[in-house]
């Protein structure tokens, strides 16, 4: 099998993997995990513009209106006027859809220990410089 072979079913396994084990910890919280992800662009990047948010998940407004009134019902997040545009709405997280945030970053960063313990200081270096350059084609 050449390497580039090698290296497609090596992040398949991990992408089927690391979808897994996702699914498992949300499903605790009752979420689905577009819901999941929602919360976690707004944790990292905090508040934003529908459009902005629908472009960085992937997805049309449409769609992300649907998933942020289930999560306003739900008090994890809250529309707030746009302080310079009165034409648009901010999403941001709530008290609540910060711990929820926090909860879930603290479980990936305990995976990210888990599945590098193996890995020598050098090594998760490169893995870093790897992802961070796979990351920017998309």
């Amino acid at each position: 099998m050449k390497e580039l072979e090698k290296l497609n079913h090596s992040i398949i396994e991990f992408y089927d993997k690391l979808s897994s084990w996702e699914q498992s910890v949300v499903k605790d919280k009752h979420l689905s995990l577009a819901q999941t992800h929602t919360i976690e662009v707004l944790g990292s990047h905090g508040a934003m513009r529908m459009t902005e948010l629908a472009s960085r998940l992937g997805i049309t407004t449409g769609t992300l209106t649907v998933q942020i009134d289930k999560l306003v019902n739900a008090e994890f997040i809250q529309r707030r006027p746009h302080h310079s545009d009165r034409r648009s709405i901010l999403v941001d997280l709530t008290d609540e859809g910060q711990k929820l945030y926090h909860e879930h970053d603290d479980l990936h960063l305990s995976l990210t220990q888990d599945i590098t313990a193996n890995l020598d200081e050098n090594e998760c270096a490169i893995l870093l410089k790897c992802l961070s350059k796979m990351n920017t084609q998309f």
